[in-house]
């Protein structure tokens, strides 16, 4: 359910902008997707103009494009540990943003995230929640007033069912999200099954992520509520950063 829209030179205007924020000795949550992509290439172009930055990737994905991009990787126990240097910066892409525009005097939501169209928002969110600053990259096509897409639940295979009744009973719509190249459904970097959960317009996300998460077996669900510092939104022409 990986989600598309939005050109390529807009993404990798808003990635290469939020790579900028990174200063010598910092270590960087690396996020997955094609706009964080940008953002982990721009860092290795840095790192190899002598900027001195580890990274701590988000999927085995990330990881692999973090390598090839010549960043040096920490685990995230390495990072976050008690001997550990912690994060000082977190760069990811976003599925949806919610920019918070006041309607018919509901909750404003605004800088509240969808993520996990790449099934790896449960290390997306470790690592971007860990980090003293998370900067969200994206192209316009993500941005809405409020959240409306389908929200990925990561479920214990065993605990499928029941998660699934669960969302039910929340007035949401559960759908097993299966592999594209192959049969069967998608098995996340944890080995874990995602249910695609549609909920329509998304009033009040705080609540909806306390429901989510309090549902056993759910390991962990794609609503990003009061995590997100800056959003970093390719158009055009430049560059559009609004702060939370």
């Amino acid at each position: 359910m990986k989600t598309s829209g939005g050109s390529d030179a807009a993404k990798r205007r808003a990635g290469e902008s939020a790579a900028e924020a990174v200063t010598d000795g910092d270590v960087v949550g690396l996020g997955t997707g094609s706009t964080a992509a940008h953002a982990i290439r721009r860092i290795g172009d840095r790192v190899d103009s002598g900027l001195d930055a580890r990274g701590v990737p988000t999927s085995f994905a990330s990881r692999e494009l973090a390598v090839d991009a010549g960043i040096p990787c920490l685990d995230l126990p390495e990072a976050v540990g008690p001997d550990g240097p912690g994060i000082d910066l977190a760069v990811d892409g976003a599925d949806q943003v919610a920019t918070g525009v006041e309607a018919g005097g509901e909750r404003d939501s605004g800088g509240a995230l969808i993520k996990g169209g790449g099934a790896a928002h449960a290390r997306e969110k470790l690592v971007d929640a860990a980090a003293d600053r998370f900067l969200v990259v994206a192209d316009p096509s993500k941005e809405s007033p409020r959240l409306d897409r389908s929200v990925p639940v990561e479920v214990l295979p065993a605990g499928r069912t029941a998660v699934a009744a669960a969302v039910r009973e929340a007035g949401g719509e559960p759908t097993l999200r299966r592999a594209e190249r192959k049969d069967g459904p998608v098995v996340t970097d944890n080995g874990n099954l995602v249910l695609d959960c549609a909920f329509g317009e998304i009033g009040d996300p705080t609540g909806l992520s306390a429901t989510l998460s309090a549902v056993p077996g759910v390991v962990e669900h794609g609503l990003f509520v009061g995590i997100a510092d800056e959003v970093h939104v390719g158009t055009a022409s430049g560059v559009r950063v609004a702060e939370y």
